[in-house]
C-alpha cells in the first residue's frame, strides 16, 4: 500500500469514528423507549425478592453450619468436631437446596395482570 492510500483510509476511519460519537438516536426511537420503559413490567414480582432472600439466608444458614471444628490446643485433633454430621451432611444440603431456590426465584416470571 502506498502512503497516500494509507493516509486516505485512516481519514476515512477517522470520519467514521467521529458521525459515530457524534450520532445523536432519533426522537422516535428515543420517545418510544421512554414509554415503553414507563408501562414495561418489572422483571421480578415481589414473591421472586422474597423468594430470592429465602434462598439467600439457607445458603447462610448451610455456610454458618460448616464452619467451626477448631480445636483449643493445636496439638490435639478432635475427629468428632471436624467429621460431625451436620458439617459433612446437612450443611453442603442446605447450600445447594439455598442455591437451588435462587434459581427458581430468578427463573421465575411473575403473573401478568390482564387489563
Amino acid at each position: 500500500m502506498s502512503a497516500k492510500s494509507t493516509k486516505q483510509n485512516e481519514s476515512k476511519t477517522a470520519d467514521l469514528l467521529h458521525d459515530v460519537s457524534t450520532a445523536r438516536p432519533s426522537s422516535k426511537k428515543g420517545n418510544a423507549l421512554q414509554e415503553y420503559s414507563k408501562t414495561a413490567p418489572f422483571s421480578f414480582s415481589a414473591k421472586n425478592y422474597k423468594l430470592l432472600f429465602l434462598g439467600l439466608g439457607i445458603n447462610i444458614l448451610g455456610f454458618i453450619l460448616m464452619m467451626g471444628g477448631a480445636a483449643e490446643d493445636p496439638n490435639e485433633f478432635s475427629s468428632d468436631e471436624l467429621f460431625s454430621h451436620t458439617r459433612i451432611t446437612i450443611a453442603p444440603m442446605l447450600i445447594v437446596s439455598g442455591y437451588l431456590v435462587i434459581m427458581y426465584a430468578i427463573m421465575k416470571k411473575p403473573k401478568s395482570s390482564s387489563k
